[in-house]
């Protein structure tokens, strides 16, 4: 059971696993890509991510002709369990292993149980791609940071959901999205956004600009990357409205950063404030009053009080007679 604060919040030096990182990466566009190749199209790719769960990371049901199966990232017993609605059961044990080995042992767990599928083999949103069966590069897999990182991720999802009970417009579940890496919850403010320009790496254009075709304040939580060199929170608004990075976010470590383009709260000063909760709603909070005050949102019809446990929202008395 974790009970202490360090348990639920732990470290995570991008340099201590980036190796582990950038397999476990790999290895979840490959499972992304199952649900993507079997699953019909939602706006916005909704369709592609995956869940956190209790013990890991989770495709959802996937529909295959008149049978459904999942599998799920199992971080607590470290496998990858395949789950049929006829009964049928496999997994395999998540170790150090190449990436074109994991590819292989997937789709064979696949036609075993007669779930042939084919994907695109090449990783999304990653510069200088290798094809997944080719991929005998990224191969290592430490237990113990992939577990550090799913508590974060069961942490953040918990706020995350918190954070998005205020909403009364449009605003995507709290999702794993694979080709970036990151764990995401995006408002949308009701009004469509200009073309976006697209350019990202291995992702069609088409897609990006499907993703982004209205407008939207999106936050999330990110390992980092090179230039990034840690964990992170981020925020940003699409399109970018006027005035919108100057603006003044909480808390104090929170900065707007011009390489990328968002707000960024390095994850550890969430991890060792006093209240972990209140400090990253205070991000959240903040960089989406910036969003929607520099782009005029109609805040007053699109929010509401926080969601509380068995309570159902009240109504204003000509709403609720």
């Amino acid at each position: 059971m974790i009970a202490r604060q360090s348990d639920a919040w732990p470290e995570l030096p991008y340099e201590g696993w980036k190796e582990t990182y950038a397999t476990l990466r790999l290895w979840t566009q490959i499972v992304g890509k199952i649900r993507l190749t079997r699953t019909p199209w939602v706006n916005h790719s909704w369709h592609v991510p995956l869940y956190v769960t209790a013990r890991g990371l989770t495709s959802s049901a996937i529909p295959y002709d008149e049978r459904v199966f999942d599998l799920a990232f199992d971080f607590v017993d470290h496998a990858l369990v395949l789950q049929v609605s006829d009964g049928m059961e496999r997994s395999m044990r998540l170790r150090s292993r190449t990436v074109a080995d994991f590819y292989a042992a997937v789709m064979t767990m696949l036609d075993e149980t007669g779930l042939p599928v084919s994907i695109d083999r090449i990783p999304n949103e990653i510069a200088d791609a290798i094809p997944f069966d080719e991929d005998t590069t990224h191969s290592t897999y430490d237990p113990e940071y992939v577990q550090r990182f799913w508590r974060i991720l069961l942490q953040v999802q918990r706020v995350f959901a918190q954070f998005r009970t205020s909403f009364l417009g449009k605003c995507s579940p709290v999702h794993f999205f694979w080709g970036s890496f990151d764990l995401a919850v995006t408002r949308f403010s009701g009004r469509n956004a200009p073309l976006h320009p697209g350019g990202v790496p291995h992702l069609p254009d088409s897609i990006v600009r499907e993703a982004y075709s209205h407008e939207v304040s999106s936050a999330g939580f990110w390992p980092g990357g090179p230039g990034v060199e840690y964990p992170a929170f981020y925020s940003y608004a699409y399109p970018e409205p006027r005035g919108f990075r100057q603006m003044s976010v909480r808390p104090s470590a929170a900065f707007f950063s011009e390489a990328l383009g968002e707000f960024l709260l390095p994850y550890d000063a969430v991890r060792t404030a006093v209240d972990p909760d209140e400090t990253l709603l205070a991000f959240l909070q903040s960089t989406y009053e910036a969003a929607a005050d520099a782009a005029q949102w109609d805040r007053a019809a699109l929010e509401c009080s926080a969601g509380r446990a068995r309570v159902p929202r009240a109504l204003p008395p000509a709403q609720g007679g």
